[in-house]
Order: structure tokens, then C-alpha cells, then sequence
């Protein structure tokens, strides 16, 4: 599976590399996605939120996989589509949907979330130390009148922010706001519990995070089992965990880098099934 098709570069790499009877089947959400469908016998493209692995695949009668990829975060095609609102970029109307039928979007978390619900959202996905400022000078703005486009939630904000670091730091406020929009952290821990039954024995899953938040959690998940706490021991002293991890860390390359600067963050840790 390859969870995350966004432009399909992933997921052709996998077919170049899949014996003649294999099977991939991808997952993405993003309606746009589907216009990258690969034209291959041994391909299936299902339009649903990753958290829904198990429930599509039993409806194609496959109960177990060989080796999950997942490439969290934006896509270039999402953040490159000023309409879509991900990017601080471009003015663009409020939005930030990984699903456009989805019916909550940045528009009604900065418009009609309370100021604590902002403030919270600042601390947990975006960790800024300001965030009870940021979410108090939202709240009084949109007394005014609503706060609909990218452009004047920027003119608000950027006063305020470090000086030298304004741009950084928006990019971290709109990831807060995004991680809460599209319910990332609870759809990421829901994907993860179901590998546990999916994957095959000595199967693998690739899975490539690019801010901590994701990171803990697949790091946590993969050495204990859990997303807190420790993993409980026999009376030998020995865990039970679902997977192993192989190898160590991986990171881009300076070269890399370099050819794709938004690859820079990217974390990829890959675990073995036991």
C-alpha cells in the first residue's frame, strides 16, 4: 500500500520494482489526486482518508499487505495551489482541506474556535510560546469582521512574531491550524494501530514524517507499541511490539536537499513486523 499517492511518484516506484502478480493499492483523500491515477493492471487508486485502510481494503478482499509506505504531510501540489490555502505564500481564502468535502476548514477554526481552543491548537501542534497572544489578537480582529483570506490573518500576525523568523513562524502557525483542520494526529494514530493486522509477517512499513509531532508518534508507535508510556514487560523482562524497527534513521542527503528544499524536515524510519 502506499498510503499518501499524492502526485503518484511513490507508488510508481513501486510498480517499476512489483513482480507481474503483485498488487499496489494507494489511498489518498485529495480529489485532485485522482487525476494522477496510474494506467496499470496491478494498480487500484482509492479515494478515502488513510484512517480507513482496513475497512477499503477488506471491500477488495485483501486482509493482510506486505509493506505500507507512508509520506505524511502536504503535498507540493497542495502547497503550489494558491486556492488552496495551505501556503502563506499566496492570498488565498482560508481553507487548508486535505478533503474539499470536508466541512471544517481553517475558515471556522480561525473564525469560530474560542480563544482557548486557539491557544491550545498554538501550544500542541505548533509549540509557540506566544500562543495565548496569537490566539487573543485573532479573537478581537474578527469582532471587527470575519477573517477570511491568508493575506489579512498574515498583516495581523506578523507584527507580532520574532523579528528575522516571521516567515518560520507563520509556517508553524499555519501547520497548527492545518494538523487541526484535517484531524491529522487522530488519523495518524488510527492508521498506525491497524498495521498491526495488515502487515504480514516480516513485512515492512516505510513511513515519512516531517514535523516532530508526526515523528514522536511513528517513533513511539514503533518501539513500544503505544503513543505514551512504556511498553509492558513479562516477567522475563521482555515487551511485546508488533514491529521492529530496521536500520537507523533516514535523512536526505545535502544533494538532495538541495534538488528538493521541502525535503529538508523529512524524517524516515522503517520497521519490520514480528
Amino acid at each position: 500500500m502506499d498510503v499518501t499517492f499524492g502526485g503518484g511518484g511513490h507508488s510508481q516506484e513501486i510498480l517499476n520494482r512489483l513482480g507481474p502478480n503483485g498488487k499496489l493499492f494507494a489511498f489518498d483523500q485529495d480529489k485532485d489526486a485522482l487525476q494522477n491515477k496510474i494506467d496499470d493492471p496491478r494498480f487500484t487508486l482509492i479515494h478515502e482518508n488513510f484512517r480507513f485502510v482496513k475497512r477499503f481494503l477488506r471491500f477488495y478482499g485483501v486482509k493482510e499487505v506486505d509493506g505500507i509506505l507512508g509520506d505524511f504531510g502536504v503535498s507540493s501540489h497542495q502547497f503550489n495551489e494558491a486556492e488552496r490555502g495551505f501556503s502563506t505564500r499566496f492570498d488565498a481564502r482560508l481553507d487548508m482541506r486535505m478533503n474539499q468535502s470536508s466541512a471544517l476548514s481553517a475558515y471556522e477554526v480561525i473564525n469560530e474556535y474560542d480563544e482557548a481552543q486557539l491557544k491550545n491548537i498554538f501550544y500542541a501542534y505548533a509549540d509557540l510560546k506566544n500562543a495565548p497572544k496569537l490566539a487573543g489578537l485573532i479573537v478581537d480582529a474578527r469582532k471587527q469582521e470575519p477573517i477570511e483570506n491568508s493575506e489579512r490573518l498574515n498583516d495581523l500576525l506578523k507584527p507580532h512574531l520574532f523579528k528575522g523568523k516571521e516567515n518560520k513562524v507563520l509556517a508553524q502557525i499555519y501547520q497548527a491550524i492545518r494538523i487541526e483542520v484535517n484531524q491529522e494526529i487522530g488519523a495518524l494514530k488510527y492508521f498506525l494501530k491497524q498495521t498491526e493486522e495488515l502487515v504480514v509477517k516480516n513485512g515492512r512499513i516505510s513511513l515519512i514524517s516531517y514535523h516532530s509531532l508526526e515523528d514522536r508518534l511513528v517513533k513511539r508507535y514503533i518501539r513500544n507499541g503505544l503513543f505514551e508510556g512504556e511498553a509492558e514487560k513479562d516477567f522475563y523482562g521482555n515487551i511485546s511490539v508488533p514491529f521492529k524497527k530496521t536500520g537507523r534513521l533516514i535523512v536526505p542527503s545535502a544533494e538532495e536537499i538541495k534538488e528538493n528544499n521541502r525535503a529538508r524536515s523529512a524524517k524516515l524510519r522503517v520497521a519490520k513486523k514480528l
